[in-house]
């Protein structure tokens, strides 16, 4: 179940059959479809300056019952959770926390090797140690360390995102492709090591104002990636390779940004084979603000009209051998993964190959033919 707590103010978007797409909002237990001309899509709903107040005021029509549809498959013929976003690009950031930096640079002299990881990461780790984690990219320490690790041939470009003055900001997903709360998501074929990534997702608007945060997981090739950092866009962006949700919570007197910066997450993986994985990753060991990742994202040097929403990255890097001594972990099919903080609930989702999962093709097109169909635009 998606776990939503007791209070705080709760969209989504869900799929109603016979209907389509309709903007939802959630309130004990109930799902309240807010869907109108002036709020067509969710992209329209985040660009309100009144969000809070505008929301605490809708009370009807109530479509479905969140026990209910939480229970269901993603299927046209069903009402079922899909992801808060449509129309926003889908971006997300890397290299954010000092351990998962230290991952990437293993991956990149493993050249996406798995049984060279463990070897690697034990002489990456001795170089470097602790040595990263209070450094504030960037700045003048963080420069010497630059200045260090290049006498010691150890620079990477994954450090240079990592503490450098620039943040890695990736293009993750085109819009309306994230799957949502009960999909599969995608691992593309070829990859043979690959893992779940736990992170806090922002939504942010035309004018660059956070509306509030919801949980993502960036499903990640680290084999692919590993062979060459210009294979990113086939790590990252596949069909059902990003999933957001269960429910954005909107920003109010009950939550914001202050408490994004202490959630913590945790991560469970449960294979059909029996195998347990669990990790968590905290936003108070990030290393750079989520305020800054939204500002290198969006300004003058870059627009976004319709929003996006941005994964802020993770310190989580599964490195608990599955299949053998020293190959660290990798998905199976079937396995059943669970992001959880308590003030945004549990997403949920089951691995599967994209090429299994259901083929995108519910586009922009189709949204807009959609709405104009229900007289909605």
């Amino acid at each position: 179940m998606p776990n939503l707590p007791a209070t705080g103010t709760f969209v989504t978007r869900l799929w109603r059959p016979g209907i389509g797409p309709a903007l939802v909002l959630h309130h004990d237990g109930a799902l309240i479809d807010i869907t109108s001309k002036t709020t067509p899509t969710m992209r329209d709903l985040l660009e309100r300056d009144d969000l809070p107040a505008y929301l605490a005021a809708q009370t009807g029509p109530v479509v479905a019952q969140l026990t209910e549809v939480a229970t269901h498959e993603p299927h046209a013929d069903t009402p079922h959770l899909l992801s808060p976003a449509d129309l926003q690009a889908i971006k997300a950031c890397g290299v954010t926390f000092a351990r998962s930096m230290i991952e990437r640079v293993i991956e990149e002299r493993a050249a996406g090797d798995p049984t060279r990881a463990d070897a690697i990461r034990q002489r990456v780790t001795a170089a470097i140690g602790d040595s990263l984690r209070n450094l504030k990219p960037g700045s003048p320490e963080a420069a010497e360390v630059k200045r260090l690790l290049q006498t010691e041939n150890l620079w990477s470009q994954y450090l240079e995102v990592g503490i450098g003055p620039d943040a890695e900001v990736f293009t993750k997903s085109p819009p309306m492709a994230s799957v949502g709360y009960g999909a599969t998501v995608g691992l593309h074929p070829i990859s043979k090591w690959n893992n779940p990534e736990p992170e806090v997702v922002l939504t942010v608007n035309s004018r660059g104002q956070i509306q509030g945060a919801t949980l993502g997981n960036d499903v990640n090739l680290r084999d692919v990636e590993g062979r060459s950092a210009l294979l990113l866009g086939k790590a990252k962006d596949n069909n059902a390779a990003a999933s957001i949700g269960p429910f954005l919570r909107i920003f109010d007197d009950t939550f914001g940004i202050d408490d994004v910066r202490n959630l913590e997450l945790t991560l469970t993986v449960t294979g059909t084979d029996g195998f347990t994985l669990t990790g968590r990753s905290s936003m108070a060991e990030i290393s750079r603000d989520p305020v800054d990742l939204v500002a290198q994202t969006i300004g003058a040097h870059h627009q976004y009209p319709d929003g996006f929403f941005l994964y802020c990255g993770t310190m989580f890097a599964p490195v608990q051998d599955r299949d053998g001594p020293g190959q660290g972990f990798t998905h199976h099919i079937g396995d059943r993964v669970t992001i959880t903080t308590p003030a945004l609930g549990a997403l949920t989702n089951t691995v599967r190959l994209s090429t299994q999962a259901p083929p995108w093709t519910f586009g922009t097109a189709a949204l807009m033919r959609n709405l104009a169909g229900r007289d909605l635009l």
